[in-house]
């Protein structure tokens, strides 16, 4: 039985096609295409210094385009194309292999299309090259999904992206000009209203998406070409250091944060050292044992309760705090503090086969090599600013804040935003299918 679904082309007109998303087959006269997504992504970046790890919203700026690229489930291998060790490094960490980048291609003055057709004449077997813009986070799979079947189904042989932008374009005059500056695309006469015009169509930066045989001619945009259009919320591209805080509100609200849905989140383990405290122990004169608990990270813990997300504080056998600290911190928390072993990995999963739970249903917070198996697992995840690099590549979140110091408070927030978002989407997508 076949299915006919409804899609918004660029062209603003819906195309009623046979088959779901699987009826995009790679495959031309009969034989299948291998379809790669190749990212970009030099070290030395002028304007910010190693801009495509920098963290964006708690996620490496280049994780959040693979993650839409390996999410998608449409690409027959994910790329990055580098010359810098630790960007390889988060590459591989969100899924991507690494194509090692010569230097003749990684000046300051090398071309995108020059990179592009480096990886193209060393992978042999690619013939179909998605480049996708790792300055673009808020590029969903959707997005990728739709623009490949215009090469795939319907016979394009390249795709770019764009957004409809609504902005009146003026002559520039250099200084010193006699000539005046002139309209180039309105009548100042007849200035039309916003709703009376269509715009101009802008290259958005999201991706570009070209056959081998375009790329071997050295253009990225020819042959039987079309835009792909994005709404203007997704169309997010950061070049200097001032657009980082815009885009990072962006990405909190149109960002595309995975499969799991987070408003399933019904259990967070949080380690007592190293996230909700500094990972320091004082002792008293009297021989006490002193821990301190950030007020703002307390109130963190209590939002959670109140959305219905139970809490379990954590301490380990290596790091352990007395009985008397672990009531203390019982009494300012209201929340269950449990002592694990030596197999952190096989006690969590107790925890969650007594409550019936899945991973993507726990949220977990770690600092250290002990949680990497746990923060990987959860369906969210995340870690201090000051955690070792072993586990920041673990996590799916990395805090602004240090240990002890609102890290708690943030990823709680953190979750409760995307439950929101999750709910928001659910009742979105409800009324669409009501409306359909």
């Amino acid at each position: 039985m076949t299915t006919r679904t409804r899609k918004r082309t660029i062209s603003g007109v819906e195309d009623v096609r046979e088959g779901g998303p699987s009826a995009a087959k790679h495959v031309k006269d009969g034989k299948k295409r291998h379809v790669a997504v190749l990212v970009l992504a030099r070290g030395g970046s002028k304007g910010i210094p190693l801009k495509n790890i920098k963290m964006l919203a708690g996620v490496p700026l280049i994780g959040w385009v693979l993650r839409a690229a390996v999410d998608s489930e449409m690409f027959d291998s994910v790329w990055v194309s580098t010359d810098h060790d630790e960007i390889a490094k988060v590459a591989k960490t969100w899924g991507a292999k690494v194509h090692r980048r010569s230097p003749e291609v990684s000046r300051d003055a090398s071309s995108s299309l020059e990179a592009i057709q480096e990886f193209s004449r060393l992978n042999p077997e690619v013939d179909v090259v998605c480049n996708i813009q790792a300055t673009s986070p808020c590029l969903h799979p959707h997005h990728l999904k739709e623009a490949l079947e215009m090469i795939t189904v319907q016979g394009f042989k390249s795709v770019f992206s764009v957004v409809r932008r609504h902005q009146f374009r003026w002559q520039e005059v250099k200084t010193g000009a006699v000539i005046q500056t002139k309209p180039l695309n309105l009548n100042p006469s007849k200035r039309p209203r916003r709703q009376d015009w269509n715009g101009e169509l802008c290259e958005n930066g999201s991706f570009y998406f070209a056959t081998r045989e375009l790329i071997d001619q050295g253009i990225l945009q020819g042959g039987k070409m079309a835009y792909y259009e994005m709404r203007a919320e997704y169309s997010v591209d950061i070049d200097e250091d001032i657009d980082w805080p815009v885009a990072e509100q962006r990405v909190l609200r149109f960002g595309y944060f995975g499969r799991d849905k987070p408003e399933v989140v019904k259990l967070l383990l949080c380690n007592v050292s190293g996230c909700l405290t500094d990972g320091q122990i004082s002792v008293s004169a009297s021989g006490e044992d002193m821990v301190s608990l950030n007020s703002r990270d307390n109130m963190g813990l209590h939002m959670l309760k109140k959305e219905g997300v139970e809490v379990v504080l954590l301490t380990s056998s290596e790091d352990p705090l007395s009985e008397a600290l672990s009531d203390k911190l019982f009494q300012r928390t209201a929340c269950q503090v449990r002592k694990m072993g030596v197999e952190l990995l096989g006690d969590v999963q107790q925890m969650m086969e007594e409550r019936n739970l899945d991973w993507k249903e726990v949220a977990y917070m770690g600092n250290d090599l002990p949680d990497v198996e746990c923060l990987i697992l959860a369906g969210l995840s995340a870690v201090p600013r000051d955690a070792p690099v072993v586990a920041i590549n673990a996590s799916k979140y990395t805090c602004h804040c240090t240990g002890g110091l609102g890290a708690v408070r943030e990823f709680a927030e953190h979750i409760l935003l995307l439950k929101k978002k999750a709910k928001s989407q659910m009742e979105q997508d409800r009324i669409n299918r009501h409306n359909f």
